[in-house]
């Protein structure tokens, strides 16, 4: 949840976040640019293996920072398998990255490209997070007015994410972190190489939604992205 001592403005974004969060300034912090000429192919990744019930999808809720949809994971109705991971995994959410304008947004980015935005599949296990994500997303029918203040929640059912994915799910793969606080140091990044559409009309519906911080006005969520962290010497590995 968003509280009010983290956010993405200038008094509290990411330029502030180790002040509070040490492990901020770590060596596995993500998101990073992706050089392609880097990367390493892999012949040991698998392909990536989806396999999502559209009947555990929950509910969305405005986190005050993002808009998450959110999926029963008690079970493995919905889950990840394959590419770098040895266990499955269990979508439990969904949310997005945006920028003020439709130029940039991306958490991750490419050869230097920014991306209009960032769409993530959030799996887990017992042992550890894994992060499914993507370049750029696409946000088709997602009912998000209903949950334009923080804290309010909405019924969002029968929704199967893959419909967001692009045709190819070839990636690539890094050890790294989660993108806001409190910024484990835990997550196995699958990045797919092709991105997705999104339009500004959907770019300008995330925008407005609102963010509140008690004893403040409602400010609508221009951005919530983190800027790209030093690779620190990881290698990121490529299905292709």
């Amino acid at each position: 949840m968003a509280s009010s001592n983290w956010g993405y403005d200038d008094k509290n974004g990411p330029e502030q976040w180790g002040k509070l969060y040490p492990i901020a300034n770590g060596n596995k912090q993500s998101p990073i640019d992706i050089k392609t000429s880097e990367t390493k192919h892999d012949t040991s990744l698998k392909p990536i293996s989806i396999s999502y019930d559209p009947a555990t999808a929950k509910e969305i809720i405005n986190v005050g920072h993002s808009f998450h949809v959110n999926y029963e994971d008690n079970d493995n109705r919905s889950v990840l398998r394959g590419g770098p991971l040895s266990e499955s995994y269990r979508l439990c959410q969904f949310h997005f990255h945006w920028g003020s304008t439709n130029d940039y947004g991306s958490e991750h980015t490419v050869d230097g490209v920014k991306y209009s935005g960032e769409f993530h599949l959030v799996h887990w296990n017992s042992t550890k997070y894994s992060s499914f994500a993507e370049a750029i997303s696409q946000a088709n029918g997602l009912a998000i007015i209903g949950v334009l203040m923080k804290n309010k929640r909405a019924p969002f059912t029968n929704f199967d994410p893959s419909t967001l994915l692009p045709s190819s799910l070839d990636y690539w793969t890094y050890s790294g972190s989660l993108t806001h606080p409190p910024l484990y140091e835990s997550v196995t990044w699958i990045i797919c190489k092709d991105s997705i559409s999104i339009s500004p009309e959907q770019l300008a519906q995330f925008r407005s939604l609102l963010s509140t911080i008690e004893g403040d006005k409602a400010v609508p969520i221009q951005q919530n992205h983190r800027p790209p962290q030093p690779l620190k010497g990881r290698v990121v590995r490529a299905s292709f």
